[in-house]
């Protein structure tokens, strides 16, 4: 099943099963013949590339071959879980030390051109990563600080209208994620086409309404902090798009564990990364606007 988020478009992260119906349609259609190992057919086509070998070893040697313990996928240079989670280590330690930045020097009170400035450098470095085949992580980790210090001028000017804010907000956050994978370790939770079309679908509204309220606010055509978003209506709105963020980390999770079965190269890694940053990321925003919406009421 096809992810919805672009960061796990490519081929790497789809199931094995999945993947070699494709490259065996592929084979089929450019009149492509795989011949068995062992083959012999005509020399050296289709011929058992390590029959030759095998053949001048010793008894002793071949027990001592077969008595060797089987490459993982590791030594074979593949994404595993524990990649994932050390480049994920690092992408989210990024964001914390550039949250620690933006928290004392950069708020938009503080420091407006730093902090629209990381505004900009994240948004550019995300969607380019967003829609890069191969990943890079060098703008990962650009993308990584400065949306860091987008997140701690954020919190920064909320916690200093509403003093605590920003700590619930990170509370909260961390809570959705771990409940999340829980319920999708324990098989409760999984992504389903039905269910990712119809949560694309809203994502898409959430979009545009968001981008027309941007607009509102921007020309004065609506008045308060968050535009038509404030009073319940915003908690409502901001509750809608909190859900959709939890099944986004849903098919982050799918997108990994295929890539993983799949046998993808590691530096997919730093793919999974960005695209569990970029959720929570989005995850952790819903929930501060959410709390700063409730307080101000």
């Amino acid at each position: 099943m096809g992810m919805p988020n672009p960061v796990f478009r490519s081929k790497a992260f789809q199931a094995p099963v999945q993947r070699a119906k494709q490259e065996q349609h592929a084979g089929y259609q450019q009149g492509q013949t795989q011949q068995p190992y062992g083959y012999a057919g005509q020399a050296g086509v289709g011929a058992n590339p390590y029959a030759a070998p095998q053949a001048n070893m010793s008894p002793d040697q071949l027990a001592n071959m077969y008595q060797q313990p089987s490459a993982t996928a590791a030594d074979t240079g593949r994404m595993t879980y524990a990649s994932v989670i050390n480049r994920s280590s690092l992408v989210f330690g990024l964001i914390a030390i550039g949250a620690i930045v933006g928290w004392t020097v950069a708020s938009p009170m503080q420091n407006p051109i730093l902090y629209f400035g990381a505004v900009v450098v994240g948004l550019v470095t995300g969607l380019i990563n967003a829609f890069k085949r191969e990943p890079s992580p060098v703008l990962i980790s650009v993308y990584a600080a400065a949306e860091g210090v987008f997140l701690g001028g954020l919190s920064a000017m909320f916690d200093m209208r509403w003093p605590g804010v920003a700590f619930q907000a990170v509370l909260a956050t961390l809570s959705v994620f771990v409940v999340v994978l829980a319920l999708y370790r324990s098989g409760k939770v999984r992504a389903t086409p039905k269910m990712t079309r119809i949560v694309l679908i809203a994502m898409v509204g959430y979009l545009v309404f968001s981008l027309v309220n941007f607009v509102l606010m921007i020309t004065g055509a609506v008045d308060g902090a968050f535009g038509l978003r404030s009073g319940w209506l915003g908690i409502a709105i901001g509750v809608l798009a909190v859900l959709l963020a939890s099944y986004s980390l849903v098919m982050d999770f799918t997108s990994i564990e295929e890539g993983v079965r799949a046998g993808a190269p590691e530096r997919y890694s730093w793919t999974a990364a960005f695209g569990l940053a970029a959720t929570m990321i989005w995850l952790y925003v819903e929930i501060l606007r959410i709390l700063a919406i409730f307080n101000q009421d």
